[in-house]
């Protein structure tokens, strides 16, 4: 059905990447889950009613919230799609992030009043009378969310959207909830035991589950979260597709949203290079960087000495001293500065977030380490963390 009506309703629809194409996407699935949300909502709510059933009538009030989530998330897609003005210059993408927050509230917050009513029907049971025409409709709802599982999933995937992933994660939840809701259903029907509460408690904490999952999902990116090794593969693969360029550090990515990314990174071009050529190098990444990974892009241009036997010498001794320090441990803007008695290394050396080691520890160990291995030579460094 999805396939159809984005068939239908939205151009460029394989366009994922376009922000037209991603918030019509959106919208799209946000409609179609409303409509489905609501119908089972009042199938539910009929069925509860007609067996007594606490358990079918509280997936029934879920299926509403889910309506609701629905609804925040077609605002979101729509506010997300603004265009930029000077206010928010760098758009209102992470407007998509706050609706899945919202949704994932909502979510949290059925599961509390569920199970607030799933304790009391344990602790004051009534007999549930489960006819066929409830358990036909049960069974209806856990095909419908399994298809808006897979659908929310696909599209998800297809433009990169926290707010639809919560959205997959919460009908995943409701189908297994409802699951458990029929089971005990049927197990009231042939057997008379009154577990009807038990259910409702059993689902209630499914729903909380996925409702802390998505909270983790949508509030990451928010925060601000590392990109994908995938992304950063991309760009270093672009840039030293280059003959000029030999090395790529101090990469940053700043993510304002789905499609509003911005990178600035350190590219090492030979310190003996016309500069006028290297500039024109520089601007040609750019521009290749915005045109095949939909970005923003601005490098700084850090001259090394390539040709110097000495310094490349000195600077793979340097490099295999810090990569002893841990994994992940590497320098870079590698110099040397020659003098009568001594020579000073300069360089930064970069330590992941999950080092050991405190930088001023790292740099000791270091300065350490070079004046013991290498004869009259003192290290001066700068220690840098890695954001990628």
């Amino acid at each position: 059905m999805i396939r159809l009506l984005a068939a239908l309703f939205i151009r460029d629809r394989k366009s994922y990447g376009d922000s037209k194409v991603r918030s019509a996407y959106g919208v799209l699935c946000s409609v179609v889950g409303i409509g489905l949300n609501l119908l089972l909502f009042a199938l539910k709510y009929i069925a509860g009613v007609i067996s007594g059933s606490i358990a079918i009538t509280a997936d029934a009030f879920n299926n509403l919230s889910d309506a609701g989530s629905s609804i925040i998330t077609l605002i979101g897609f729509r506010l997300a799609g603004k265009k930029p003005d000077k206010d928010h210059p760098f758009g209102h993408g992470r407007i998509e992030y706050v609706a899945g927050l919202a949704v994932s509230f909502l979510i949290l917050l059925m599961g509390f009043e569920l199970g607030k009513s799933s304790v009391e029907k344990i602790l004051h049971p009534a007999p549930v009378e489960a006819g066929w025409l409830p358990l036909l409709i049960l069974v209806v709802s856990i095909l419908v969310k399994f298809y808006m599982f897979f659908y929310n999933r696909s599209i998800a995937k297809k433009i990169s959207s926290a707010a639809m992933r919560a959205t997959a994660k919460d009908s995943i939840s409701d189908s297994v909830s409802t699951a458990v809701v029929l089971v005990c259903a049927l197990v009231g029907r042939f057997t008379g035991l009154q577990i009807d509460g038990w259910a409702g408690l059993l689902v209630a904490l499914v729903i909380v589950y996925a409702g802390l999952s998505s909270v983790k999902d949508t509030i990451s990116p928010l925060l601000g979260e590392p990109p994908k090794a995938e992304f950063i593969a991309e760009i270093e693969e672009l840039v030293l597709s280059h003959e000029h360029v030999s090395g790529v550090h101090d990469l940053l990515v700043h993510d304002y949203g789905p499609g509003r990314r911005m990178i600035s990174l350190h590219a090492e071009v030979p310190a003996d290079g016309d500069i006028l050529e290297m500039h024109d190098v520089i601007d040609n990444i750019e521009r290749e960087l915005g045109a095949c990974l939909d970005c923003d892009a601005v490098i700084h241009m850090d001259p090394i000495a390539v040709n110097d036997e000495n310094v490349t010498r000195l600077r793979e001794r340097v490099s295999a001293l810090a990569s002893a320090l841990g994994e992940g441990v590497t320098i870079h803007d590698f110099r040397i500065v020659e003098g009568p008695s001594h020579t000073n290394l300069i360089f930064d050396l970069v330590l992941p977030f999950g080092a050991t080691l405190t930088p001023e520890q790292a740099r000791s160990a270091l300065c350490a380490l070079v004046e013991e291995k290498l004869e009259n030579c003192y290290a001066v460094i700068t220690v840098e963390r890695a954001y990628v």
